[in-house]
C-alpha cells in the first residue's frame, strides 16, 4: 500500500515516517510538512492512502482534503490531528475525509487504521466516534415541532427515490452503514469490488458527498436505512 504523510512538526513527522517505513505492506513515498505543492504531489505520486495533519502552514489539512479528493480520487484520507472538537470533524468528513485518529493514537492503532480506511473502512478514535454518535442522538432527540434547517421531519425527510438509489446501491448504502468493508460488501452481494466501487461513487454523485464516512452520516440522518 502507497501512503504519503503531512505533518508539520519535524520530529513527529520523522517518528511517525520511520514506523511506516518499519511496518510491511506500507511503502511511504513521501513525508512534507506543508500542502504548497499537495496537487503535483498527489498527480506524481497516486498514492492509496494521506495521512493529513489539520494544523498545516499555509493550506490546512481540511483545505487539502477536496484536493487530494478532486486530484486523485482513489486516495483516502486519514486525518491525525490534535483537534477533537465537533466541528474540526465534521468539517473534515464533509470535505472527503474517510477517518479520523487523534495524536495520542497509540502507534499500532494508527498502523490498523491505514489498513482499515484502505480495505473501505472509517476508522476513527473513540470518543470522536462518540461525538459523531451524539451528534445524531441529539438531532433524533429533538421535536418535530422545532424549527431546524439541518433536522428533517418525517414529512419531508427524502426518500431513496428522492435521491433515485437503485435496490442494489441501498443494498451497498446499507452494509456501509453497517460498518461492512468493499470486500465484504462485495461477497455479500455476489459481486466484484470493483462492482462496488463504481456503485460507491454512484452514491456519492446522488447523495452528493465526498465520502464513505458523510455518506453513512447522510443515511443515517435522513432515514435513507
Amino acid at each position: 500500500m502507497k501512503l504519503v504523510y503531512y505533518e508539520d512538526n519535524r520530529d513527529l513527522r520523522e517518528g511517525i515516517s520511520f514506523l511506516l517505513q518499519a511496518t510491511p505492506g506500507l511503502e511511504l513515498l513521501g513525508a512534507f510538512a506543508n500542502c504548497r505543492n499537495l496537487t503535483d504531489e498527489m498527480r506524481s505520486l497516486r498514492p492509496d492512502v494521506v495521512l493529513m495533519d489539520i494544523d498545516l502552514p499555509g493550506i490546512s489539512g481540511i483545505e487539502a482534503v477536496p484536493i487530494v479528493k478532486a486530484t486523485s480520487p482513489q486516495t483516502q484520507v486519514l486525518m491525525l490531528t490534535v483537534f477533537d472538537n465537533e466541528e474540526k470533524i465534521f468539517q473534515a468528513i464533509r470535505n472527503g475525509a474517510s477517518g479520523y485518529l487523534l495524536k495520542h493514537t497509540p502507534p499500532s492503532e494508527i498502523i490498523a487504521a491505514i489498513f482499515d480506511v484502505h480495505r473501505g473502512g472509517s476508522p476513527m478514535t473513540a470518543n470522536v466516534a462518540r461525538q459523531v454518535l451524539r451528534f445524531f442522538q441529539q438531532q433524533n432527540a429533538l421535536p418535530t415541532d422545532t424549527p431546524s434547517t439541518n433536522v428533517t421531519t418525517p414529512a419531508s425527510r427524502p426518500t431513496t427515490e428522492d435521491y433515485k438509489l437503485s435496490t442494489r446501491e441501498l443494498d451497498i448504502v446499507k452494509g456501509l452503514v453497517a460498518g461492512y468493508s468493499y470486500k465484504l460488501i462485495a461477497d455479500e452481494l455476489h459481486i466484484s469490488i470493483d462492482t462496488v466501487r463504481s456503485h460507491i461513487r454512484h452514491i456519492y454523485d446522488k447523495l452528493q458527498v465526498n465520502s464513505k464516512t458523510e455518506a453513512i452520516l447522510k443515511a443515517m440522518r435522513e432515514g435513507l436505512v
